[in-house]
């Protein structure tokens, strides 16, 4: 009984101290995680972006990315001094930011967290991947923030977003790493980091930094319905940032590997269509005539499944490899083609410049009521103009509502060129070929300067 009684009295004992100990003030925060020795060291590495803007582009021209993320950034497209954040990657200077907080900048203007002002030069920067790399001259060497690893970071790791937002200096908010490789469609290569560490106007080419002080992201945008932060920010990886300032220190600009092929997703519908076990890889809706992929052989309809030593498992993990591939790199690609694997040797190119692109909108015509389409023959001249043979192709002309054409996606102005993978010439044409799949349709359509898949179900 006594050895009972004891056992039972120090059990109570442990008790009260696990809840006096709880119930103390300062002992709850002594267990979370405290920041303040990761933010003496990474914030005087954080600097404020400020720029005079050049005058805006002529009224009636559209906006481009870059017009929308400034304005969504609270900075004027036009005029005026617009505000953003950057951090220091090099004790002489070098300054990475967003490219949308400096881009059509006329003037660029660095303070440091000692309050010190310095002219910047813009080195160069990157639209489709939203980096810049800025220059100062500083009489001293300068405090730098080390690069980390974002490929090892994980879903529910504590990240800290550094800036200034809304022109507050020096500002930081913690949070956990809320998903990883997000598509906002923003460019060719979204890869985001998703955090719920509060990111607002004014926090853009900020870091994103790890409990370690590493840089592990580039602060870019968030998901607003007011413009204020709702837990929803995004962050480029500092993987691929690394990459384009690498890219921009050696060639002044970024040098990306290129094939000449446009790709799409392999939904399980188009899987179905095409014979394939599942949807994996890169449908290639297009290839360029004369490009790397023509000269090797690929075409329209092949589905891409490696890179390489890489699988690629979706459409969008092409680009990337295609990217980050040195010019005149030869690539052995592994494709199915009418439902058997065969490999195919690609030579590398430098991407070339992007001319613009060209939409159209189209007349009414005729129509193929059972799918909903109104088509017409395409004028050779607009033919030539797509980079198609004179006679090739229907142009989409209305599209009804609540229609499998419309169901399907399919818009006005999208011209169609084949029909269950054969060649359209003719509205007559087009309505046969549809007429032998009553149920089903796959179409090749040309929009906007590309080429994609579309399946049409009814």
């Amino acid at each position: 009984m006594t050895t009972s009684a004891t056992s039972t009295g120090r059990g109570v004992v442990a008790l009260l101290a696990a809840v006096l100990l709880v119930a103390r003030p300062g002992a709850a925060a002594d267990r979370l995680p405290s920041f303040a020795d990761v933010l003496a060291r990474a914030e005087p590495a954080v600097v404020n972006v400020s720029t005079v803007a050049r005058p805006a582009n002529e009224e009636g021209q559209p906006e481009t990315m870059q017009d929308l993320l400034r304005r969504f950034f609270g900075q004027p497209p036009s005029g005026g001094r617009s505000l953003g954040s950057g951090f220091i990657i090099s004790a002489d200077g070098d300054i990475v930011t967003n490219n949308h907080v400096v881009a059509g900048a006329e003037k660029i203007r660095v303070r440091m967290a000692t309050e010190e002002e310095f002219d910047a030069k813009l080195v160069g920067s990157d639209d489709k991947t939203d980096i810049a790399l800025l220059r100062i001259k500083a009489p001293r060497p300068l405090p730098t923030l080390p690069l980390g690893d974002s490929e090892a970071l994980r879903v529910g790791d504590w990240v800290l977003a550094i800036g200034n937002p809304f022109g507050l200096t020096q500002t930081a908010t913690a949070g956990i790493v809320s998903a990883k490789g997000r598509f906002l469609g923003a460019g060719p290569y979204d890869d985001f980091i998703q955090t719920d560490a509060s990111i607002n106007p004014g926090n853009s080419g900020g870091p994103l930094v790890d409990q370690d002080g590493r840089v592990v992201g580039i602060n870019a945008a968030i998901v607003s319905p007011a413009g204020g932060n709702v837990g929803i920010g995004f962050a480029v990886p500092i993987a691929l940032a690394r990459w384009v300032v690498d890219q921009i220190r050696e060639h002044g600009s970024v040098v990306r590997g290129w094939v000449g092929v446009a790709v799409q997703a392999v939904t399980p519908e188009l899987a179905r269509s095409f014979g394939l076990h599942g949807a994996e890889g890169a449908l290639v809706a297009d290839v360029v005539s004369g490009g790397p992929a023509a000269k090797a052989g690929l075409a329209r309809g092949d589905v891409i499944v490696r890179w390489g030593d890489r699988p690629v498992q979706r459409s969008r993990d092409l680009p990337f490899m295609v990217a980050l591939t040195p010019p005149g790199t030869r690539v052995p690609v592994t494709i199915l083609r009418d439902g058997k694997e065969r490999s195919i040797d690609v030579t590398v190119e430098r991407m070339p410049a992007e001319g613009k692109r060209e939409s159209r909108a189209a007349p009414r015509g005729g129509d193929l009521e059972g799918w909903g389409l109104a088509v017409e023959s395409l004028a050779p001249d607009d033919a030539r103009r797509l980079g198609l043979k004179p006679g090739t192709g229907v142009v989409v002309t209305d599209v009804s509502d609540g229609s499998p054409a419309e169901d399907a996606g399919l818009e006005a102005g999208d011209v169609i060129v084949e029909a269950n993978r054969r060649p359209v010439r003719s509205p007559a044409e087009l309505g046969r070929a549809l007429a032998a799949s009553p149920r089903r349709a796959l179409l090749l359509v040309r929009r906007n300067g590309a080429s994609l898949y579309i399946e049409m179900e009814r």
